[in-house]
């Protein structure tokens, strides 16, 4: 027979109990059976919890007999995530019920550059990173999966939804009981037992609006086999998130620049089209488009201009056919006469902007199988994992095409006066006279991430007390293959290198247009100098060329899929023992004794393209390549000082340590202690104090040097000259040549790059919680009532991070003049080319001084029988951050980023639900407080946004309504429900100030879906 011992590996006395915002209430020994059971949602759950007898807690490798943590955990379970409507095991564990408000990667950051990857899904708690976060699979760490070389933690996204029994949070280091990586907590999935038949499971998510977008569905089939000696269990699944673009909301489809209009140097610009703020604007997102660069030369000025209808002085034109003067048929938006940027095309009124994705679309297939045999005084047992992500992401691109000085591609009128800029790539050295800068349109990356993990096991009784034993390997892979469609440099090249048409060339290998001195037939060069290429030339420069409207011949030749393959593996031997050593006049004294080898090799191979820097403004990579392996020796116990004595019911010490040998970093050890004091029945203190040693992970160390853009208007020395800018910032611009007005005509280069080489060091960490409980003994009349507070504080040294772009450029330009004139600190960092005057900045993996939070967490926890014939269970947690900072240098001064943009102070999420019968119904909401960037940018640069720039950062309290019911007998289970009842918008503020979506902060925090209904239909056979 298979033995009644649950090998499990969270908290099984209170599983089932919680909902998605609730915590675990411990109790002193002797009170928490019963007070537990009695709080419990579903009278089946109590059953289940009471028969529980051996348990292992999230936070602790020692069994016990019931739930008595000195560190607060929190429990997800299965029903209350179906009836939150939330359809994948990312989506409950993205909430803000367990991140407490925290910035987290998910499908939204589709356009954006993560670890992982597009399209990967990844945690961290306390806002500390998914790095320093551990997610378990029934106890057993999940590998890191993903695409690209910065591949380093876990993806939700690979984990099996349709078994899951519950979700254990643990918010606390606990580096020295799973890993150097547990530095801000632990997340733990813990799949179903002893389950028989099949269930049939399928849930529809589907969006309100009338634009549609954003659906999800999830198909499961699932199932199990108790025989004598023998249980399995299995489900496979398929999981697909429908995409959501851009033009699918209306507050997305037209991000402006926000301001408040007080300031006379900053001022909305009024589009002359819709007498309104323009859309896209460069300083909210847009890029230049369907406009010409020349040099500085006389023109007709367009409407919002300092010259409409009249000369000017320009350097950027748009086609404008009724123009005869000056720049015959263009009119200028850019330039001497025209400071304003807004003035250029960006965008606006192109559909194919609006076919960016706002939510990436993914599609996962997962399939789970796990047995085990009991073969006489021991079990042995198997778990399988397979999953597989198809994700993709369309996102708008602009083309900037340079023709050079002579070129045979260029008319008459664009032909005569200086250069426009120095050759930056595509013309062999030749200046460029004229760039087009073309609006593209959409080009496509996909991933397919394919994830494998085999974990082998023996586990049983030892001949000694009640000691047991629990010996595994575990084996992961996942592999990827991501695809970007890119301009080749190369190619680009080939086809601008033009000569007159020779006499019997191939008409498929030549372009007639209008050249210089008039009508001509163009061949590509090499197709003179080496017969038998074929080379299609590149467009003539025409408005046709200029609006994006491009020969498919030549694009068919220039653009191309580029591909990368990345691979990740993990290998774990681990061992442990447990049991009682001795028994003390207060109870046992537990101990947990083991050891783990594990294994980790990194091997990111960038297309070839993209590792020859052949992607044409786009980001390039080297390969990323390497392995690492640690050695650990851990021990935890548990000792019971007092118990049943006056003042103190229960008075238990624990304690673990860990010895960390890393091949890459040498060793160190690391422990934690933590006590529980119960003085009556009624309440628990409970404090730990432990400390951590992390490792870079691999990407961190190996990271193959990867150049990439971001946009021009990101260089700090834009109108350096301009009211109000940092006096220090306007000289140091102004020292390296640039002129009045100055406005950046080239993407900064951005270089990343692992720290290994550079001697990049493991980092260190300090964690400190401490609460109280409070279960006070109600009347049974008015029913249950628990709370709980606890206070945490993370502090952690020789922090391993990326500083990133914008803080680095800030710091550098507005640091002292001498600072810059010996580039040092920030501006070693920086670099300026003197011809082009492209910005280059170095943002790689770096030990800075300090990361720092500290905050508070409040749960409530009411519930009564007997009301109207049914049961209420309600729920109140509530999130405080106090502080967080991080610090480059020890001297740095310190400012808290609490209560600024994706960083608010308070977050809440409050629950109430009534079961009768075959009945329960859901009521939900959830809070993210107001932020606003205006101190903290007072703070920083003496200025004030609101008044000095007329910046509003403003965002508003934030709410989210949701409701549903479920209708469940013994078999069949449905569930209907509505996520954002109100169907609330993101709250806006300045486009301007922030990088999101519309006027709304990229914020995971917030829900960019709008009115979501759902339904989950269950059946079991």
């Amino acid at each position: 027979m298979i033995s009644n011992r649950k090998y499990l590996f969270g908290t099984t006395v209170l599983a089932g109990v919680l909902s998605i915002a609730a915590p675990t209430f411990a109790q002193s020994t002797t009170s928490s059976t019963s007070s537990s059971q009695s709080s419990t949602s579903q009278d089946d759950e109590e059953k289940d919890s009471a028969s529980v007898e051996d348990v292992v807690v999230v936070g602790s490798r020692i069994r016990r007999d019931v739930y008595n943590s000195p560190s607060p955990v929190q429990v997800i379970t299965r029903q209350e995530a179906t009836l939150a409507g939330l359809a994948s095991t990312a989506e409950i564990l993205q909430s803000n019920a367990v991140t407490g408000g925290t910035q987290q990667i998910n499908n939204l950051f589709s356009g954006f550059v993560t670890n992982g990857g597009p399209g990967v899904n990844t945690i961290g708690l306390r806002g500390l990173g998914p790095s320093r976060t551990l997610v378990l699979l029934n106890g057993r760490r999940v590998a890191p999966a993903g695409s690209r070389g910065s591949v380093g933690s876990a993806d939700l996204n690979v984990l099996p939804s349709a078994l899951i029994d519950r979700i254990e949070v643990l918010r606390d280091g606990a580096s020295s009981i799973y890993g150097s990586d547990a530095v801000a907590g632990v997340i733990n999935i813990v799949t179903r037992d002893n389950l028989e038949g099949i269930t049939v499971e399928a849930q529809y998510n589907a969006t309100t609006d009338a634009n549609g977008g954003g659906d999800q569905s999830r198909f499961s089939l699932s199932g199990g086999l108790q025989a004598d000696n023998l249980s399995i269990i299995g489900s496979v699944e398929r999981y697909t998130q429908e995409a959501l673009y851009v033009g699918d909301r209306d507050f997305a489809r037209c991000p402006t620049q926000g301001f408040l209009n007080t300031n006379p140097s900053f001022q909305n610009y009024i589009d002359p089209l819709t007498g309104q703020p323009k859309c896209f604007t460069l300083d909210n997102g847009g890029v230049t488009i369907n406009t010409l660069g020349l040099s500085s030369r006389s023109g007709i000025g367009a409407a919002g201009s300092l010259t409409p209808n009249a000369l000017g002085t320009f350097n950027r034109f748009r086609p404008n056919v009724a123009v005869s003067t000056g720049v015959v048929g263009f009119e200028g938006v850019g330039g001497a006469s025209s400071p304003n940027t807004s003035v250029r095309d960006t965008g606006q009124g192109d559909p194919r902007l609006l076919q960016e994705t706002l939510f990436s679309p993914a599609t996962t297939t997962t399939a789970f199988l796990a047995a085990t045999l009991d073969v006489g005084n021991a079990e042995v047992y198997s778990e399988t994992l397979v999953n597989r992500r198809e994700s993709s992401q369309k996102q708008f691109r602009q083309l900037t095409l340079d023709y050079a000085v002579g070129s045979l591609l260029i008319p008459a009128n664009l032909s005569t006066g200086g250069a426009f800029s120095v050759d930056q790539g595509l013309n062999g050295g030749r200046n460029v006279q004229a760039r087009a800068f073309i609006g593209f349109g959409i080009y496509d990356a996909n991933q397919e991430v394919d994830f494998f993990k085999q974990v082998v096991g023996v586990r049983g009784d030892l001949p000694f007390r009640d000691w047991e034993y629990d010996v595994y390997g575990s084996f992961t892979k996942s592999h990827s293959e991501y695809t970007y469609d890119q301009f080749l440099t190369n190619q680009l090249i080939r086809s601008l290198d033009v000569v007159a048409a020779p006499v019997g060339t191939a008409a498929n290998l030549t372009r007639a247009g209008v050249g210089p001195t008039g009508a001509v037939t163009v061949t590509c060069a090499i197709n003179v100098t080496t017969p038998g290429t074929n080379c299609i030339p590149a467009p003539f420069l025409t408005s046709d060329t200029i609006g994006g409207r491009l020969p498919a011949d030549w694009l068919a030749q220039v653009l191309r899929p580029v591909t990368g393959i990345t691979e990740y593996e993990e290998n774990v031997i681990s061992a442990g023992i447990d049991g009682t050593l001795l028994t003390l006049p207060a109870g046992p004294v537990a101990f947990f004794l083991g050891a783990e080898y594990r294994t980790q090799n990194i091997d990111d191979t960038p297309g070839f393209d993209s590792q020859n820097a052949n992607t044409y403004n786009f980001s390039t990579a080297a390969i990323t390549r390497g392995k690492d392996n640690v050695t650990e020796v851990f021990g935890e116990l548990e000792v019971p000082l007092l118990a049943n004595t006056f003042l103190a019911k229960d008075l238990t010490l624990s304690a673990s340590a860990r010895y960390t040998d890393y091949d890459s970093y040498g060793d160190d050890t690391t422990y934690k202690v933590g006590l529980n004091y119960a003085p009556n029945d009624w309440v628990l203190f409970r404090g730990t104090y432990g400390t951590s040693y992390r490792a870079p992970a691999l990407f961190e160390q190996f990271l193959g040097a990867t150049a990439g853009f971001i946009g021009s208007t990101n260089d700090v020395c834009n109108n350096y000259d301009a009211t109000n800018v940092n006096p220090n910032r306007a000289a140091n611009c102004a020292s390296q040549g640039l002129p009045a007005g100055f406005t950046a005509t080239s993407s900064v280069r951005v270089l990343q790059a692992g720290g290994a080489a550079a001697g990049l060091g493991a980092e260190t960490s300090t964690n400190f919680t401490g609460g109280a409980v409070f279960t006070p003994q109600l009347a049974e009349q008015y029913g249950n009532l628990s709370f709980a507070v606890d206070y945490y504080k993370i502090e952690i040294e020789n922090s391993v991070a990326q500083v990133g772009t914008a803080y680095i450029l800030s710091q550098c330009y507005n640091s002292s003049t001498a600072d810059f004139a010996a580039r040092v600190g920030y501006c070693a960092l920086v670099s300026r080319d003197s011809a082009t005057r492209a910005l280059t900045v170095t943002n790689g993996y770096v030990n800075i001084a300090t990361n720092y939070v500290e905050g508070l967490d409040y749960n409530v926890r009411y519930t009564k029988d007997d009301v109207f014939g049914g049961r209420i269970v309600s729920n109140l947690a509530v999130t405080q951050f106090i502080d967080r900072y991080t610090q480059l240098f020890s001297t740095d001064t310190i400012y808290s980023v609490i209560g600024t943009t994706g960083d608010p102070e308070y977050t809440a999420q409050f629950d109430i639900s009534y079961s009768w019968d075959k009945f329960r119904v859901r009521y939900g909401v959830e809070w993210v407080a107001a932020t606003t960037d205006e101190d903290d940018y007072f703070a920083r640069n003496g200025a004030s946004l609101e008044n000095d720039f007329g910046i509003d950062t403003s965002l508003e309290d934030y709410f989210n309504h949701n409701a549903s019911v479920q209708w469940a007998n013994d078999d069949v289970s449905v569930v209907i429900g509505v996520q954002n009842l109100f169907n609330e918008d993101p709250p806006s503020g300045s486009g301007y100030w922030f990088a999101g979506i519309g006027n709304s902060p990229l914020y995971s925090g917030y829900d960019f879906k709008g009115r979501t209904a759902f339904v989950n239909v269950s059946k079991a056979f």
